[in-house]
């Protein structure tokens, strides 16, 4: 009985050296690791540095941060199953089963960005401004004069011009560039990526060292910081050498009876030319410069004065020439320019004041201008627009709603190109944006073969990727527009052609039916604003047809379905543009 007692005793003295060896390792181990720690943030900080504030508790990141659950759907079938649905298509058969690719997916260094900004926002400016001082900061020469650090609010711009914005590419030289072409003689730079033209600084100057935010596209130098503004004089250039970027000739206009409700600025000019009056109207920041005879006038498109209305041009080369000999019904013409300085009375944007209980989709299929119907919503409403995507390019560009979590009820409504029934009833109304299906497919293929703002070339227009893009790509076009008025509780249809045709009238429909309160002065903006930083330069199109008789069958028959179906829902069918002669 004792032997065996013993060995039980020996083991139970070696468990309990065992157990205490393993409790001193572990605690040996987490001692190095605390002493490492301390050693990386004393190093971190610098003997100089003053130790930084503790930070505030860090809430949850935005849902912006996790990408949404997006359906993965293709878009396949044959023109005769689209067709066949007309008469009386049921869900399921084939919208319900698809596979394919996934649209607008965020990459790892536009979410970085996307954080890095979030994060700037949650600080206060003092801890901005210590985070930035543990940076030395090197000198970076500059193109034009550095005028100094400068108040700017939302309420009370220092620069009253232009705004554009690029989360990750913004410099100096680029925003100088920017408010060159368009006509401004100084450019300021805030929070690193937000760029702001004017002709004349409205607000106090500050301390340099306020000034404390690299440019993200250049580091070392300053652009502006929580609530300051880095103001540069841009290049000095001779005016006869400026070069100016899409001044652009309107039209003659007549006078409006009530001369005054349009506000116009009488400039004094001698000399005049048309040249000289625009450069006088962009020095005041006006975007219309009107020639009268001698006379020269700046404004504003106005509800009286909407330049929706042209007169012959005979008017005005007669009223040009000797105005005093003339009847005093040929002397009230203007010739009416638009420069290039940006419209200012819709330039600024935010969230909206209070959560919305309704879900209003902006869906379109692919390539049919669903993000410049989203500007232009944005200036016309003054509130961003969401997203069901994350897409980096389009949120690095100032589309702030793309960080956006699409059901925060934040945003004024929510892109999608998704069509299928589930996800067609998660909105309470969608505005349903069509365009023809040649355009909006050559458009697609432009954007996936050269980005945004880029033009697929001939070479890729010849590849057999083509053919294949469109043999899939043209039925998912009709399918997406009848799942919508199918399976759609409140439906807005929109056609893209007319929306350029008739801008204001359409937009007002458009903001009705958000129910937004809208002026015609925010209208008019829109539109002397509507080109926006996402529209493709010129009109460039392969130098073939790419549509083989056999792409147009398939594309005409589509079309006349789609058309058929509008008009059994009580909608307008297709523009006549779109239908095959």
């Amino acid at each position: 009985m004792a032997k065996p007692l013993y060995r039980l005793q020996r083991f139970l003295r070696r468990t309990q050296l065992f157990l205490l060896f393993l409790g001193v390792a572990y605690i040996m181990a987490g001692s190095v690791l605390l002493l490492q720690r301390a050693n990386l943030v004393v190093t971190q900080r610098g003997a100089t540095s003053p130790p930084l504030s503790s930070l505030p508790s860090l809430p949850s990141p935005p849902w912006a941060l996790r990408m949404p659950p997006v359906r993965v759907g293709g878009y396949g079938g044959r023109s005769s199953q689209i067709i066949s649905r007309v008469q009386g298509y049921q869900p399921g058969s084939l919208l319900d089963d698809r596979t394919g690719t996934r649209w607008l997916m965020s990459r790892n260094l536009e979410i970085r960005h996307l954080r890095r900004r979030w994060f700037h926002s949650l600080m206060t400016e003092k801890d901005m401004s210590q985070v930035e001082r543990s940076t030395p900061r090197r000198n970076v020469p500059q193109k034009g004069s550095y005028m100094g650090c400068f108040l700017d609010n939302s309420k009370e711009r220092a620069l009253r011009g232009s705004v554009s914005t690029d989360f990750r590419k913004m410099t100096s030289t680029m925003c100088q560039d920017t408010c060159s072409v368009s006509g401004y003689q100084f450019a300021g730079l805030e929070y690193g990526s937000e760029c702001y033209c004017g002709n004349h600084i409205t607000s106090l100057r500050v301390r340099d060292e306020e000034c404390n935010l690299d440019c993200k596209g250049e580091k070392g130098s300053p652009c502006g910081g929580v609530g300051r503004l880095s103001v540069f004089t841009v290049e000095d250039v001779l005016p006869g050498q400026r070069r100016y970027r899409n001044v652009r000739y309107r039209g003659c206009f007549r006078e409006p009876e009530n001369s005054s409700s349009t506000s116009l600025v009488h400039v004094l000019q001698p000399n005049l030319t048309s040249q000289s009056c625009i450069e006088a109207c962009m020095n005041k920041e006006f975007p219309l410069a009107m020639l009268r005879s001698s006379d020269c006038f700046c404004g504003y498109a106005t509800p009286d004065f909407t330049l929706h209305e042209p007169a012959e041009e005979e008017h005005c080369s007669q009223s040009n020439t000797t105005e005093a000999s003339l009847p005093s019904t040929l002397q009230r013409f203007y010739q009416v320019y638009q420069t290039p300085v940006q419209d200012s009375r819709c330039t600024e944007r935010k969230f909206l004041p209070e959560k919305s209980s309704s879900l209003v989709a902006l869906s379109s299929f692919p390539g049919a201008g669903n993000t410049w119907v989203r500007h232009l919503i944005e200036l016309a409403t003054g509130y961003y627009t969401g997203s069901y995507y994350f897409d980096g390019t389009l949120y690095n560009r100032g589309f702030k709603g793309e960080k956006d979590y699409w059901k925060s009820g934040r945003t004024i409504c929510v892109k999608t190109h998704e069509s299928g029934r589930r996800e067609i009833e998660m909105y309470d109304s969608v505005i349903l944006l069509i365009r023809s299906p040649y355009r909006s497919l050559m458009a697609e293929f432009n954007r996936k073969c050269a980005g945004h703002l880029g033009y697929a070339s001939d070479h890729h227009w010849k590849t057999k990727e083509w053919p294949e893009f469109v043999g899939s790509y043209a039925s998912w076009w009709a399918s997406h527009v009848l799942d919508w008025l199918r399976f759609g509780r409140r439906v807005l249809v929109v056609h893209f052609e007319e929306l350029q045709t008739a801008l204001v009238p359409q937009l007002r429909s458009i903001t009705s039916f958000l129910n937004t309160t809208v002026t015609e002065d925010k209208l008019l903006c829109a539109e002397s604003n509507q080109d926006g930083h996402f529209k493709r330069s010129g009109v460039r199109q392969p130098t073939f047809d790419p549509f083989t008789p056999d792409m147009r069958g398939l594309i005409d028959g589509l079309i006349h379905a789609v058309d058929q179906a509008l008009r059994d829902s009580n909608h307008t069918g297709l523009p006549l543009e779109y239908l095959p002669r």
